[in-house]
């Protein structure tokens, strides 16, 4: 049986001409009308190494919620945040836990750490050869980190974290990569840092780009531990009256709740403690343009509380591997873009202060569910907003 490529141009493979061919072949092939994936409003031409056998565009709607209070050191102040999802009921919790944060003074919010890895494995025949070359990698980091630094005009090499395993010893390179998520530009560095080291390390070595340990686009606990984008942290503290007029909680209700849901976590063998920080981070990916695989690693959120003996509520969630960026892949797209703009998280030095505003919403959301669950309204409130029958 003979094989129907689908039509491609060497010459303008990214055009309305192109794009149009190929949705006409899958129509002849299949009897689908693409009316809705045709009806894009940017340039086709922009999406030049984003895609692929491009048709079109998926729209998703998109909702806002806030205003969200966030005192950040690199976001402050008041931000309608864009929110990209087919959930109903989602914007509204989100909004509601926003409208908490905000009678509650804002959302406190710093990052701790700011690193991506790469994770090459070099090979021997001996788990004393992996010894001594690890030795020799201490030995020259001056010049690995040149060599490294010598792909990137933004990326700089913090240092080389090794695990001996075996014969084999793993290498966990980290950079700081600007507004950059930056997978792509420590993967070029790294390679080159490990071309240089085969050709000037004496005994010779073989290696892999990469052995795993970076966990790219997985959850892992090593990235939990260490961190693998940025590490976020977002803190408030709630008092009685706001939980009780706002929510219909109680500070006392939420936090025997908490241990609730802290012994079904553990039970659960869940990696995290947290509720959902998946919904919002997946609903801002999607807006801003980001690599929408890193929310395997991004969801990951450790919330943490106390009931504090004046009555109020602290709470706050930590995001130790946030992946996101301002500069690069789809953030520079005409929908992604617009949304960033509306944030002002457009132009150098913004990675930041997108994390800050991500990590705050994420607190939001911890706090919307958490009472919905509580006070009864997580049933009632999909069945309000989010049934679409």
């Amino acid at each position: 049986m003979s094989r129907n490529q689908i039509p491609r141009s060497h010459e303008d493979d990214h055009s309305h001409h192109s794009a149009a061919a190929r949705r006409d072949f899958l129509m002849e092939r299949t009897g689908t009308t693409l009316d809705h994936v045709a009806g894009f409003s940017f340039d086709p031409e922009t999406t030049r190494g984003n895609i692929e056998n491009f048709i079109g565009a998926a729209q998703v709607p998109i909702g806002i919620a806030g205003p969200l209070l966030v005192h950040g050191e690199h976001a402050s102040g008041e931000f309608y945040v864009p929110l990209a999802t087919t959930e109903g009921a989602l914007v509204a919790s989100y909004n509601r836990g926003m409208r908490v944060i905000h009678e509650s003074g804002g959302a406190t919010v710093t990052i701790s750490q700011d690193h991506m890895q790469r994770s090459p494995a070099f090979l021997f025949a001996s788990a004393r050869e992996a010894r001594d070359f690890g030795l020799w990698i201490n030995e020259n980091i001056e010049e690995i980190r040149t060599v490294a630094q010598g792909t990137t005009s933004v990326g700089l090499l913090e240092g080389v974290t090794q695990f001996a395993v075996g014969p084999n010893l793993y290498l966990r390179f980290d950079y700081t990569t600007g507004d950059a998520a930056g997978q792509n530009m420590t993967s070029k560095a790294t390679n080159a840092a490990c071309q240089w080291i085969t050709s000037a390390y004496p005994h010779g070595a073989d290696f892999i780009l990469s052995g795993n340990i970076d966990t790219d686009k997985k959850h892992s606990q090593i990235n939990t531990l260490l961190s693998r984008g940025k590490r976020v942290i977002a803190e408030v503290t709630t008092t009685a009256h706001t939980l009780q007029n706002l929510v219909g909680v109680s500070p006392k209700d939420l936090f025997r709740a908490r241990q609730i849901s802290q012994a079904g976590a553990f039970m659960a063998g869940s990696a995290n403690n947290g509720a959902h920080a998946a919904n919002g981070l997946t609903a801002l990916f999607i807006a801003t343009g980001q690599d929408v695989a890193n929310i395997a690693e991004s969801h990951s959120g450790l919330l943490y509380t106390q009931l504090l003996d004046n009555g109020d509520y602290y709470w706050s969630i930590t995001l130790p591997s946030l992946v996101l960026g301002t500069h690069g892949g789809g953030t520079g797209l005409a929908t992604p873009r617009e949304c960033l703009e509306l944030l002002g998280c457009t132009g150098p030095g913004t990675a930041k202060k997108l994390a800050e505003i991500a990590a705050a919403t994420v607190l939001a959301g911890e706090i919307s569910l958490a009472s919905a669950v509580l006070a009864g309204d997580w049933v009632t409130g999909h069945e309000r907003l989010g049934r679409n029958r």
